[in-house]
């Protein structure tokens, strides 16, 4: 009778891939809400890089299986950080060279990191008059396809693929938590909040979305302004967003978010970067101004250790003028999102896509500079 060895077995998901997915909720209350109240927070940072970790493998495989990604051939791609190390990740699982363009406003250990993990990091040094940073490094990527024969650019800002990714986190929630009434997602490129909400809200008609975003991000119609947050908000329109589907969206400010990372940090241990601060203060007020049984799921893109050089840098935050910085109880309310440019946190029920005529002849397109 054959025994079985150690050499012999092989643990379920032990596989690169395998280490992506199936990330566990939190139950989050005090100090954003009493303690018979809170909110579900799903941690996308046990994932090996985050959240994004999910689309890109989605888009690669996907790619490849087109036949637009050929064997070997290099994948080349702008991120602010996250889907820089999916996009490594992926690299590895599927054997691309990752040649990743950033910016001066990349975290110098995310730099680090990113190089470690076996990507080429090209960094852009000036923004794009009209554009920002986010343009000036779309351009880029598209100077250096133009050198690469055979790379692929993943698109994260427009291609469907970032969507379908993440039908997987979705059906991770509804399984671990039954039932949910309002979602609350960060927006970035849209993938997630887009892919998220589409399946979940034929399984619960009646759920809400709510997005948040940053001040001065473009994304909801508010004009494109210099950003210090990272992660979500952006300086084009990313056609991935699904503008349909929310049913309101808040602008929160950096020195917001850091309060809500630290406030986190100190009651729960689990925390975040920029997107997570800003997620968790606006799911905290849900959770205070919903009747009790309101299930509120809220997605954490990521962990904090990429932002201990800001969020949690004293002198970064003295620096930038965020510490000390207390949320007030209830986000200021505008009736449209060209109404004024807001600069602190702040709510908007009317949410449609600046693009679409409607919203340019009702003048809610702001201006991307």
């Amino acid at each position: 009778m054959h025994s079985l060895t150690t050499s012999d077995f092989t643990p379920a998901e032990s596989t690169l891939q395998g280490l992506v997915g199936n990330t566990p909720v939190l139950r989050v209350s005090q100090p954003f809400t009493s303690t018979d109240r809170g909110f579900w927070a799903k941690l996308e940072g046990f994932n090996p890089g985050g959240i994004k970790d999910r689309p890109a493998l989605h888009m690669v495989e996907r790619a490849r299986s087109r036949g637009e990604l050929r064997a070997g051939r290099p994948v080349i791609e702008s991120t602010s950080g996250t889907l820089g190390l999916g996009l490594a990740l992926a690299g590895m699982v599927y054997g691309h060279p990752v040649r990743l363009v950033t910016d001066p406003g990349l975290e110098p250990s995310m730099n680090r990191l990113l190089a470690a993990y076996g990507a080429t990091v090209d960094m852009v040094t000036e923004p794009h008059p009209t554009g920002g940073w986010q343009e000036a490094r779309r351009e880029r990527v598209a100077e250096l396809l133009a050198q690469s024969p055979g790379a692929w650019c993943p698109d994260q800002y427009n291609n469907p693929d970032n969507v379908a990714a993440y039908t997987p986190l979705a059906l991770e929630l509804a399984s671990q938590l039954g039932h949910i009434d309002i979602l609350v997602c960060s927006v970035g490129t849209g993938g997630h909040s887009a892919g998220v909400s589409r399946v979940l809200s034929q399984l619960y008609p009646g759920m809400r979305l709510v997005g948040v975003d940053t001040v001065g991000s473009t994304i909801f119609g508010q004009p494109a302004r210099s950003r210090l947050m990272r992660g979500l908000g952006s300086s084009i329109y990313p056609r991935n967003v699904a503008y349909e589907h929310f049913s309101e969206v808040h602008w929160v400010a950096p020195g917001e978010s850091v309060w809500a990372c630290r406030q986190l940090a100190a009651s729960h241990y689990a925390t975040g970067g920029w997107s997570v601060g800003a997620v968790a203060l606006v799911a905290g007020w849900l959770a205070r101004t919903n009747p009790l049984s309101t299930r509120i799921a809220a997605i954490f893109p990521d962990g904090p250790q990429r932002y201990l050089e800001t969020v949690y840098d004293d002198q970064f935050c003295s620096e930038h003028r965020l510490l000390d910085v207390t949320p007030a109880a209830e986000p200021e309310v505008v009736g449209r999102p060209d109404e004024k440019e807001v600069t602190r946190w702040t709510r908007c029920t009317a949410v449609s896509d600046p693009l679409s005529p409607m919203a340019e002849t009702a003048g809610v397109q702001g201006s991307a500079q």
